[in-house]
Formats: C-alpha cells, sequence, structure tokens
C-alpha cells in the first residue's frame, strides 16, 4: 500500500514493517537468520558514517554488523551477536525522492540487502542478484 499522506512512520512503525519483511523470506534463508537482531534508528551514528568514509547520514540506509554465515566457525569467542541496522531518516528521504514504490517495498529492498551481507554477498553479488530478478 502506497502512502500518500500522513506523518511519517515512527521507530517502532519502521520496525514492523521491518519484521513483517524478514518473517517473509523463504526458507532456507530464515533458519539461518535467528538471533540476528534487527533495529531501526533515525540516522548511522558518526562513528558508523567514518568507517564509511561517509559524510552525510542520508547516504547509509542500512548495514549488516556481525560474521557472515560461512564465516561462523572461525570467529573468535566472544564475538558480539549479528545485527541489522536501519535507518529510518535515509530511508525515508530516499522513499520520496523515488516516489514510485511503496515505502513497505523499500524497507524490505533495504532489509534483505543487509541479509544478502549476513551471508557473505558483496554489494557487487546483491546488485547483480536484483538485476537478474528485475
Amino acid at each position: 500500500m502506497k502512502r500518500n499522506f500522513g506523518l511519517p512512520p515512527s521507530l517502532e512503525e519502521f520496525e514492523t514493517l521491518a519484521m513483517a519483511a524478514l518473517a517473509r523470506l523463504p526458507e532456507p534463508f530464515a533458519a539461518h537468520l535467528e538471533g540476528v537482531a534487527v533495529l531501526v534508528e533515525d540516522f548511522a551514528d558518526a562513528e558508523t558514517l567514518a568507517l564509511f568514509a561517509m559524510e552525510d547520514p542520508f547516504e547509509l540506509t542500512g548495514i549488516y554488523e556481525g560474521v557472515p554465515v560461512g564465516e561462523k566457525h572461525s570467529a573468535p569467542s566472544g564475538t558480539l551477536p549479528d545485527r541489522i541496522r536501519l535507518f529510518r531518516q535515509p530511508i525515508l528521504d530516499e522513499w520520496i525522492a523515488r516516489g514510485d514504490e511503496s515505502l513497505e517495498h523499500l524497507v524490505a529492498h533495504v532489509l534483505i540487502h543487509e541479509v544478502g551481507h549476513h551471508f557473505g554477498l558483496t554489494d557487487e553479488d546483491i546488485e547483480a542478484l536484483e538485476g537478474a530478478a528485475d
């Protein structure tokens, strides 16, 4: 459903959209996502932006932080749990700029991109898969 008016969704509403998208992922992907936290924040913090050499907080819509599935066997003990962080304001900005898709679709797109990183895919791998699916 495309929204044409109203207040922007809250962080909690964004989380609901993300969790609904996560719940729609098919097996065998879903089984490997147990324990991956999904967090929604307004923007990436300064430390995260610096890590990617970004100055504009609107450039980063999401990030996967953790050890990809194929590398779990060599992860050091004490490694933090995997998480996907989605950034509400940049996603809203992109949604408004595009104007041609639902917010639900864009949130799912960003989430699935980060899930791809959880499975060890690079940005180039993910873009190639997305291109093949279009």
